[in-house]
């Protein structure tokens, strides 16, 4: 790379990439009904869940709205609690992905008081609104740069082995976007509170999709975090079992395949458009963008109403 030059990414490597991710962030194509809790929509659950659900009577309450949680459940800490049971119920059933004991707030709206929390492994069986926090990590400079890419344990719920952004994670209840990048970094890469707090926020991107273990519904807080050349991450949790320092064409090249999780491509794709590497004009750049900032309809899936209450 030359440093008085900036890198642009070539056109053909950008159309495989905005394939890649059209193919594997397209939208919800299952149905969904709504899971409802104090008179909001918080999540969404497909039938043959919402059916099981059902099942626990003084919890839930299927109608032509959707899944509704009793009336009776009038407290944040009485909801949670239901939840928490039924969480362990389905755990034991194998319905869920495996245990986190980390739980997510569930709130009415982005920024609103949590109606109830919910373990992690849950989330995406009812289908909630859930955040993270990525950080991209780099080496280098503006216009001579590389990027290092994590891979992911064998033995993760959520896409094992695959490579992954240098930081990431989810936002549990009570934490927020940066407390959650500090942590992740020494967590999953050995690096220092005060470096990681050098961090840059860049925004947020989101996604909506089907997923095997229910709707992934999430909005993904994006950093840049410029490192130094010598540092070498290291894994302290054993949540990551490689590291990799990588060249722009080979980042490239590994976000066309799907050795990489769609989060993190979308992650990177962010750093390229934001810092200038793709170029002015470039065929893919509407189809990165929409999947980068898509429209709120899109953020949802359709929700067909049920014949009785």
């Amino acid at each position: 790379m030359n440093d008085s030059v900036r890198w642009i990414a070539p056109a053909d490597a950008t159309a495989r990439i905005a394939t890649r991710l059209a193919r594997v962030l397209a939208a919800p194509a299952r149905a969904y009904e709504r899971w409802i809790v104090a008179g909001h929509v918080v999540g969404w659950i497909i039938p043959e869940r919402a059916e099981r659900l059902a099942a626990w009577r003084g919890v839930f309450r299927r109608t032509t709205r959707g899944v509704e949680m009793s009336e009776t459940l009038a407290t944040e800490a009485a909801r949670t609690s239901a939840l928490a049971e039924v969480a362990r119920a389905l755990s034991a059933e194998g319905a869920l992905t495996a245990w986190r004991d980390e739980r997510y707030a569930v709130a009415p709206y982005v920024g609103g008081a949590p109606l109830c929390v919910l373990e992690r492994a849950a989330a995406r069986y009812f289908g909630i609104h859930t955040f993270a926090a990525h950080a991209n990590g780099v080496a280098g400079s503006e216009r001579r740069w590389r990027m290092w890419l994590a891979r992911r344990s064998p033995m993760k719920p959520i896409d094992p082995g695959l490579l992954d952004n240098l930081v990431g994670g989810g936002i549990p209840a009570g934490s927020d976007a940066r407390a959650t990048v500090v942590r992740e970094a020494f967590e999953e890469a050995g690096i220092a509170a005060d470096l990681a707090r050098t961090s840059h926020a860049a925004g947020t991107i989101d996604l909506c999709r089907d997923q095997p273990d229910g709707l992934q519904r999430e909005t993904i807080h994006v950093y840049d975090l410029w490192l130094p050349d010598a540092l070498a991450p290291q894994s302290q949790d054993g949540e990551a079992v490689e590291h990799r320092l990588c060249e722009p064409d080979e980042v490239l090249s590994t976000l066309a395949t799907d050795h990489i999780t769609a989060d993190a491509s979308l992650a990177i794709v962010d750093f390229l458009r934001r810092h200038g590497h793709v170029a002015r004009g470039d065929p893919a750049t509407a189809t990165l963008d929409a999947l980068r900032h898509p429209p709120a309809a899109a953020l949802q899936p359709a929700a067909p109403l049920r014949g009785s209450a």
